[in-house]
C-alpha cells in the first residue's frame, strides 16, 4: 500500500473549530454533500445545521426527560434519547432511540412512527445504532437487554447483539457482544465491524450474501484500554474511532496498529474508572467524573464537508460540535451518492 496519510498526523486543540450551539446530547451526526449536518438531539429528534451555520430543531412528540430531569445520570437513561442515525433511501431519518428502546423513522418535518420495538416476541432491548447498506438492508445494534444501560457497563455482561432488517423481517445475526455500539461496513461491504464498548475492542464478521455473519475475529488491539463508542472508515482504510468518557480520537490502521490522533482525557479520573470497571464496580458517579474540555464524552466521528475531509465529533455531554480537517477523505456512506 502507499504511505498512510495519517503518518505523523495529530490534532491539537488549536486546530478545532466548533459548529452549532445549545445542542443536547449530539451523539450521532449525519453529513450531506451540500454541507448540511443532522445531529441527534435529546429534545426528541434532530437538529439540522445548514452550511451557513443556521440551525433548526426538529422534534418528535415525546416528553423531553433530558431537559427536565435534575439527576444527571437519569438524563442518559430515561425518556427519549435519539442515538444512532441513518438516512432511509427516501431521505427520512432512521433513529435508534436509546430511551424508548425502538427503531423509529422520522420525516424531515418531524412526523415519526415506530418501525421496530420487539424481536422474537420480546422487547428488542437497548437499541444503540442503525446502519443502512447498499442493498437497502438495515443493520441494528442492541447494546444490552438491561433497561438502565449504565448498569450494563461491566466486564461480565455479554448480552449485546446485531440484528438485520430485510425483506424477510428482523432477525438476530450475531450475539454475545460486550455492549454492542456502532457498526460499519468496509468499502466492499464484505466485513461488518462491531464496537464492543465494554470489551474495549472492535470485532469484525464476514458478511454473507444473505446477510448472515461468520468468521468473527478481533480487529486491531485485543484491548484498546478504554471504552470505544463510534467508528468510521476513511478512504485509505483506517478505521477511526472515539474513546467515550476518556475522550480520545484514535485510528486503527489496515495493519491493525492503534494511533491516538486527539487526546482530551483526564488521566486521574480515567484510572479510577478503569480500575473500578475491571473490578466490576463502575458507577455512574465515576463515569460522570470523566470527560475532557472539548466536548465531554466523545461518542462518534463523522466525515463530511464537500470533500469529506472535515471530521465532526459527536458527544454525549457537549452542546456544540467540534470539527477539524483530516489529511484523508472519509469513506462515503451509502447516502452520499
Amino acid at each position: 500500500m502507499t504511505e498512510n496519510p495519517l503518518d505523523g498526523f495529530k490534532v491539537e486543540k488549536s486546530d478545532l473549530k466548533y459548529i452549532g450551539q445549545g445542542l443536547q446530547r449530539p451523539e450521532c451526526i449525519l453529513a450531506e454533500p451540500d454541507g448540511t449536518l443532522w445531529s441527534a438531539d435529546a429534545r426528541g429528534g434532530v437538529v439540522c445545521i445548514s452550511e451557513d451555520g443556521s440551525q433548526q430543531v426538529i422534534t418528535q412528540s415525546y416528553q423531553n426527560t433530558f431537559e427536565t430531569s435534575t439527576d444527571e445520570a437519569s438524563q442518559f437513561t430515561e425518556g427519549t434519547l435519539p442515538n444512532g442515525l441513518a438516512f432511509a433511501a427516501n431521505g427520512d431519518i432512521l433513529i435508534s432511540n436509546f430511551g424508548t428502546d425502538c427503531l423509529e423513522v422520522m420525516s424531515r418535518q418531524g412526523d415519526t412512527r415506530v418501525l421496530i420495538d420487539s424481536i422474537d416476541g420480546e422487547p428488542i432491548g437497548k437499541v444503540n445504532f442503525v446502519l443502512r447498506d447498499s442493498k437497502d438492508r438495515i443493520w441494528l445494534t442492541i447494546s444490552t437487554r438491561i433497561k438502565n444501560w449504565m448498569s450494563a457497563i461491566s466486564p461480565n455482561i455479554v448480552d449485546g447483539y446485531v440484528a438485520l432488517v430485510d425483506d424477510k423481517g428482523i432477525r438476530i445475526v450475531a450475539d454475545g457482544f460486550h455492549f454492542t455500539n456502532e457498526i460499519r461496513l468496509d468499502e466492499k461491504e464484505e466485513w461488518l465491524y462491531v464496537v464492543e464498548t465494554c470489551g474495549r475492542k472492535v470485532s469484525r464478521l464476514k458478511v454473507g450474501k444473505d446477510g448472515s455473519l461468520s468468521n468473527r475475529e478481533v480487529y486491531g488491539p485485543r484491548d484498546t484500554g478504554a471504552f470505544i463508542d463510534g467508528i468510521a472508515f476513511d478512504a485509505y482504510g483506517n478505521l477511526w474511532g472515539t474513546h467515550v468518557m476518556t475522550d480520545r480520537i484514535f485510528a486503527i490502521t489496515p495493519e491493525g496498529d492503534l494511533r491516538i490522533l486527539l487526546d482530551d482525557s483526564d488521566p486521574e479520573s480515567e484510572a479510577r474508572l478503569m480500575k473500578a470497571f475491571e473490578e466490576d464496580k463502575a458507577t455512574p458517579e465515576l463515569m460522570l467524573a470523566c470527560g475532557g474540555e472539548i466536548a465531554p464524552w466523545f461518542a462518534s466521528v463523522t466525515f463530511g464537508g464537500r470533500d469529506l475531509k472535515t471530521v465532526y465529533i459527536g458527544s454525549l455531554r457537549g452542546d456544540r460540535i467540534p470539527c477539524f480537517r483530516s489529511p484523508v477523505a472519509g469513506l462515503p456512506m451509502v447516502h452520499w451518492n
